[in-house]
């Protein structure tokens, strides 16, 4: 598992702000290639889609097609079970990861505020796994379950 915190993200659970409010109609992009080796880095890799709401278009700073997510239970949140998160693939390639970033104007450049969370996408090994890696541009890929869990220890 390759699960990186930004220093915005951890600063704002340290906070007075839980993870579902942090990303509450948020976004996950998704890219190509190797994950940066911090959340607070730029992104690298060919984007290859937007992880919305049914597959709709998503604009920082409005809730329209954004993410949501369940109420925590024991010591996880999953995505909210009444959305279809959906990505129309934007070009074809090969899926290597992903960052979730939350509904605040986010540009992808290096920051140590705004809350992000990447993570691998792949096979069954992978921090969320899709049955077929391989996307061409125009195709829908659906997302079924995405689990975030803070261990016991």
């Amino acid at each position: 598992m390759t699960i990186r915190l930004s220093t915005g993200f951890r600063d704002k659970m340290l906070g007075d702000n839980p993870f579902r409010t942090i990303f509450e109609n948020g976004v996950i992009y998704v890219y190509s290639g190797v994950q940066p080796t911090s959340a607070d880095n730029a992104v690298q890799g060919t984007k290859l889609g937007e992880i919305t709401q049914d597959g709709g278009d998503f604009t920082f700073g409005s809730a329209t097609n954004g993410l949501l997510f369940d109420a925590p239970s024991n010591g996880e949140i999953v995505k909210d079970p009444s959305q279809v998160w959906q990505m129309v693939a934007e070009a074809d390639g090969t899926v290597g990861w992903g960052r979730l970033m939350g509904n605040a104007l986010d540009d992808l450049t290096e920051s140590q505020t705004l809350p992000r969370i990447d993570f691998s996408i792949g096979g069954s090994s992978a921090d969320l796994s899709l049955n077929n890696t391989s996307v061409s541009s125009g195709a829908t890929v659906t997302i079924d379950n995405f689990r975030y869990r803070i261990p016991a220890s």
